[in-house]
């Protein structure tokens, strides 16, 4: 076996010296715990907020641009020009084409789902009751695609048929309304009865207040774009890849393209910082794991001198004793990862059966990624070998008389 010299005298060190070696295995265990844990964590977090936020949006969406009022004079004129220009009340606009530009979006690389709707404002009247809402009219098995209506019904059935709608919860108290019951909808110009097939819960009281879901045609007639669809909904199979999804449909076409990065940039900012605070915390731990194999190492060349000697004194070369040190980085490392990584799993298991909501059910989702373990566990191992290198560097330069008589 190569270096069985250097094995058998690095692991006889370490045990001669065992509740020093106990103490860093621990100190490394811990570190590794840390980073493992602590990276599950946010991830899990991070996935959850991700995952709330999508359930009710689409990644990517599409719309026609908006109107804008052309300046009287170009820019470049010259002379002094008196002018006002006030922006133009924008309307409901269908996005050109969108019929023949669907398939085109599908066959799009990344992009799974496509579906078209038609989104504006309105009332929904019952009785004294009237609530202001924000209607959409979907196809409903596309869109079904992009948000999963069916696991969000709280009652009634799943189905959409013309003089049909599903609506928030919230908005069914505040009308006082349940499946199978009618309202009016009202958006200025049209008026319209419908009558509940389902009650849906979204996730957020605030949509589950405002929001009405009719078939695509419906939403047509009472918000006056026949035959049209204001916004095309478009899901990625890449969340993260949205962006780039964007950049390349605006390149390709003249619409008005947003990805949900777009519109939800304070969440997209907390992600991030979430990100960095997560870095700096396995930096830190990092270096505390390093300084204190180092440490010990340290202490063990200072009370290993005599032995050193000896070994030097009876053949044992400089690269032998460097790779002692080594070793014994290495092993602490090692044994500290596995510790380390054991500790971790326990911890999230742990947050599992404690962290639940009012209603019992878990907090959210966290599982340790063995990924991420193996990186941690290697590059532990990797820093024991680093901060060994001072030490067994100092430990062979000794000179075996000097240090025998010391």
């Amino acid at each position: 076996m190569p270096w069985m010299f250097e094995w058998t005298v690095a692991l006889r060190f370490l045990r001669e010296g065992r509740m020093q070696s106990l103490l860093i295995v621990a100190g490394v265990a811990a570190g590794v715990a840390v980073i493992t844990y602590i990276t599950a964590l946010i991830h899990g977090l991070q996935a959850n907020t991700v995952n709330k936020t999508l359930g009710t949006q689409a990644h990517i969406t599409v719309r026609a641009p908006e109107d804008v009022v052309i300046p009287l004079l170009p820019e470049e004129a010259k002379g002094v020009v008196l002018r006002d220009t006030q922006p133009r009340a924008q309307r409901l606009r269908s996005v050109a084409n969108w019929q023949q530009l669907l398939p085109v979006l599908e066959q799009v690389p990344g992009v799974v789902a496509v579906s078209p709707m038609v989104s504006g404002s309105g009332l929904a009247l019952r009785g004294e009751a009237s609530q202001a809402i924000a209607l959409m009219g979907v196809e409903l098995e596309r869109y079904q695609r992009i948000v999963n209506l069916r696991e969000k019904i709280v009652a009634g059935h799943w189905g959409l048929a013309p003089g049909e709608a599903m609506i928030g919860e919230e908005l069914a108290a505040d009308l006082g309304v349940r499946p199978g019951d009618r309202f009016t909808l009202d958006t200025g110009s049209v008026i319209e009865p419908v009558r509940v097939t389902a009650v849906l819960d979204m996730g957020v009281k605030d949509l589950n207040r405002r929001t009405v879901i009719i078939p695509l045609r419906s939403a047509q007639n009472l918000l006056g774009v026949p035959g049209g669809a204001t916004v095309l909904d478009l899901k990625v199979a890449d969340v993260w890849q949205a962006p780039a999804t964007v950049r390349q449909l605006r390149q390709r076409y003249d619409y008005e393209v947003e990805s949900w990065q777009d519109t939800n940039a304070q969440l997209v900012s907390a992600l991030n910082a979430q990100s960095i605070s997560t870095a700096v915390i396995r930096g830190v731990v990092l270096i505390v794991v390093v300084l204190g194999i180092a440490s010990v190492l340290v202490v063990s060349v200072v009370q290993k001198r005599k032995e050193i000697g000896i070994l030097r004194a009876m053949g044992a070369t400089r690269a032998q004793v460097l790779r002692v040190f080594l070793l014994q980085g290495a092993v602490v490392g090692a044994l500290g990862s596995v510790g380390g990584v054991l500790l971790s799993w326990v911890l999230v298991q742990l947050f599992t059966v404690f962290a639940r909501e009012a209603g019992g059910d878990a907090l959210f989702d966290i599982r340790l990624g063995w990924g991420d373990a193996l990186i941690a566990a290697l590059t532990a191992t990797v820093c024991g070998v680093l901060a060994a290198v001072i030490p067994a560097r100092s430990a062979a330069r000794l000179d075996p008389a000097q240090a025998i008589r010391m």
